[in-house]
């Protein structure tokens, strides 16, 4: 029954990023990351790694659905991809250089600041 229950809350996370991301472009690390951290009790450093496997996927079908419907710019995504290819690199790197703790604080730093910025 244990198990049952872990597997319910995992595809409910999951559905509940996948809708985000599909809706709003977010979801992996806004929605993954607290929910892995909260519910699952994923420590913080793997929360984050999983999060960014897990937006691998999304992304694609997201994106494919958003090209087809001419939502999106190519031009754009292809230098944004280069730009983030690189600061995904830096961050993968450097990601276990901070302790959970401080991982936390930038994390939720950064969501309060994004949220600021979405609503002002």
């Amino acid at each position: 029954m244990r198990k049952n229950a872990a597997a319910i809350k995992i595809i409910a996370i999951g559905v509940l990023a996948g809708f985000f991301n599909g809706l709003f472009g977010s979801g992996g690390g806004t929605i993954l990351v607290p929910a892995m951290v909260s519910l699952l009790g994923v420590d913080q450093q793997k929360a984050h790694a999983t999060a960014i496997s897990v937006i691998l996927p999304l992304s694609i079908v997201s994106s494919l659905i958003y090209f087809r419907n001419d939502f999106a710019d190519w031009n754009l995504s292809i230098n944004v991809i280069f730009g983030s290819t690189i600061g995904g690199y830096i961050g993968a790197k450097i990601l276990n250089r901070f302790s959970a703790n401080a991982l936390r604080k930038i994390f939720g730093i950064s969501m309060i600041i994004a949220a600021f910025r979405m609503v002002f």
